[in-house]
Protein backbone atom coordinates (compact mmCIF):
# COMPACT_ATOMS: atom_id res chain seq x y z
CA UNK A 1 0.00 0.00 0.00
CA UNK A 2 1.19 3.43 -0.92
CA UNK A 3 0.30 4.91 2.44
CA UNK A 4 2.67 2.77 4.59
CA UNK A 5 5.23 4.13 2.22
CA UNK A 6 4.43 7.76 2.85
CA UNK A 7 4.63 6.39 6.73
CA UNK A 8 7.74 4.20 7.02
CA UNK A 9 9.93 6.18 4.68
CA UNK A 10 10.18 9.72 7.15
CA UNK A 11 10.31 7.44 9.90
CA UNK A 12 13.23 6.06 8.84
CA UNK A 13 14.89 9.49 7.74
CA UNK A 14 13.77 10.66 11.24
CA UNK A 15 14.99 7.37 12.84
CA UNK A 16 18.27 7.57 10.89
CA UNK A 17 19.18 11.19 11.54
CA UNK A 18 18.23 10.32 15.09
CA UNK A 19 20.74 7.61 15.22
CA UNK A 20 23.38 9.78 12.90
CA UNK A 21 23.07 12.01 15.86
CA UNK A 22 23.20 10.31 18.62
CA UNK A 23 26.02 8.07 17.79
CA UNK A 24 28.03 10.13 15.53
CA UNK A 25 27.45 13.82 15.62
CA UNK A 26 27.17 14.82 19.53
CA UNK A 27 30.07 12.67 20.62
CA UNK A 28 32.52 13.46 17.72
CA UNK A 29 31.65 17.21 18.32
CA UNK A 30 32.23 17.32 22.20
CA UNK A 31 35.77 15.66 21.55
CA UNK A 32 36.39 18.08 18.68
CA UNK A 33 35.17 21.22 20.19
CA UNK A 34 36.52 21.39 23.54
CA UNK A 35 35.98 25.17 24.05
CA UNK A 36 32.68 25.20 25.71
CA UNK A 37 31.49 28.46 23.50
CA UNK A 38 32.57 27.05 20.53
CA UNK A 39 30.62 23.34 21.18
CA UNK A 40 27.63 25.89 22.01
CA UNK A 41 27.85 27.52 18.98
CA UNK A 42 28.59 25.11 16.53
CA UNK A 43 25.57 23.02 17.56
CA UNK A 44 23.31 25.64 17.30
CA UNK A 45 24.44 26.60 14.01
CA UNK A 46 23.37 22.81 13.23
CA UNK A 47 20.18 22.58 14.77
CA UNK A 48 19.27 25.99 12.81
CA UNK A 49 16.32 25.40 10.32
CA UNK A 50 15.70 22.15 11.40
CA UNK A 51 12.35 22.49 13.53
CA UNK A 52 10.43 23.10 10.21
CA UNK A 53 12.02 20.01 8.53
CA UNK A 54 10.68 17.87 11.70
CA UNK A 55 7.32 19.28 12.06
CA UNK A 56 7.03 18.76 8.25
CA UNK A 57 8.45 14.80 9.04
CA UNK A 58 6.09 14.81 12.60
CA UNK A 59 2.78 15.87 10.65
CA UNK A 60 3.56 13.35 7.35
CA UNK A 61 3.90 10.48 10.47
CA UNK A 62 0.96 11.74 11.85
CA UNK A 63 -1.62 11.83 9.46
CA UNK A 64 -0.64 8.88 7.67
CA UNK A 65 -0.39 6.83 10.90
CA UNK A 66 -4.14 7.42 11.44
CA UNK A 67 -5.06 7.15 8.32
CA UNK A 68 -3.36 3.70 8.26
CA UNK A 69 -5.50 3.09 11.30
CA UNK A 70 -8.71 4.35 10.00
CA UNK A 71 -8.19 2.62 6.61
CA UNK A 72 -6.55 -0.79 7.40
CA UNK A 73 -9.49 -3.94 7.08
CA UNK A 74 -6.85 -5.43 9.37
CA UNK A 75 -7.97 -4.98 13.14
CA UNK A 76 -4.64 -6.27 14.74
CA UNK A 77 -2.82 -4.13 12.17
CA UNK A 78 -4.70 -1.41 12.87
CA UNK A 79 -3.53 -1.47 16.56
CA UNK A 80 -0.63 -1.41 15.44
CA UNK A 81 -1.28 1.84 13.46
CA UNK A 82 -3.11 3.11 15.90
CA UNK A 83 0.12 2.60 18.50
CA UNK A 84 2.55 4.09 16.03
CA UNK A 85 0.21 6.90 16.25
CA UNK A 86 0.60 7.05 19.51
CA UNK A 87 3.96 7.16 19.80
CA UNK A 88 4.56 9.88 16.65
CA UNK A 89 2.26 11.93 18.67
CA UNK A 90 4.49 11.26 21.93
CA UNK A 91 7.86 12.10 19.87
CA UNK A 92 6.33 15.25 18.83
CA UNK A 93 5.76 16.60 21.89
CA UNK A 94 9.09 15.91 22.91
CA UNK A 95 10.36 17.57 20.13
CA UNK A 96 8.06 20.62 20.71
CA UNK A 97 9.61 20.67 24.58
CA UNK A 98 13.15 20.54 23.49
CA UNK A 99 12.08 23.24 19.71
CA UNK A 100 10.21 25.85 22.11
CA UNK A 101 11.42 25.30 25.73
CA UNK A 102 14.88 23.75 25.85
CA UNK A 103 16.79 25.80 23.39
CA UNK A 104 15.63 29.08 24.01
CA UNK A 105 16.65 28.06 27.29
CA UNK A 106 19.94 26.93 26.25
CA UNK A 107 20.52 29.69 24.39
CA UNK A 108 20.64 32.05 26.93
CA UNK A 109 21.83 29.74 29.52
CA UNK A 110 25.32 30.37 32.02
CA UNK A 111 28.68 28.19 31.08
CA UNK A 112 27.39 26.58 34.42
CA UNK A 113 24.18 25.32 33.62
CA UNK A 114 25.01 24.25 30.00
CA UNK A 115 26.05 20.37 30.97
CA UNK A 116 22.96 19.90 33.01
CA UNK A 117 21.10 21.36 30.24
CA UNK A 118 23.24 19.37 27.63
CA UNK A 119 22.00 16.15 29.56
CA UNK A 120 18.61 17.12 29.62
CA UNK A 121 18.96 17.07 25.57
CA UNK A 122 20.15 13.54 25.30
CA UNK A 123 17.88 12.51 27.59
CA UNK A 124 15.19 13.73 24.90
CA UNK A 125 17.12 12.78 22.25
CA UNK A 126 17.13 9.43 22.90
CA UNK A 127 13.16 9.13 23.48
CA UNK A 128 12.36 10.69 20.59
CA UNK A 129 14.86 7.86 18.82
CA UNK A 130 13.17 5.32 21.21
CA UNK A 131 9.37 6.47 20.27
CA UNK A 132 9.72 7.22 16.29
CA UNK A 133 12.26 4.15 15.93
CA UNK A 134 9.42 1.92 17.68
CA UNK A 135 6.90 3.47 15.88
CA UNK A 136 8.60 2.13 12.62
CA UNK A 137 9.70 -1.20 13.52
CA UNK A 138 5.96 -1.79 14.61
CA UNK A 139 4.50 -0.41 11.05
CA UNK A 140 7.57 -2.29 9.07
CA UNK A 141 6.39 -5.25 10.71
CA UNK A 142 2.40 -4.90 10.47
CA UNK A 143 3.19 -3.87 6.56
CA UNK A 144 5.51 -6.88 5.76
CA UNK A 145 2.59 -8.91 7.68
CA UNK A 146 0.14 -8.18 5.67
CA UNK A 147 1.49 -9.57 2.48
Amino acid sequence: MILEAVYLVPAAVWTGSMTYSLVVVQPRSARFLTDDDQLEEYLTVLAQGNRSRVLGIAATLIVSAAALALLCPWPGARAVYSTALGLDLAATAVFWYVSWRHWPARVFARRAERPALRRRLLLCARAIWLLVGAGFGLTLVASVGLR
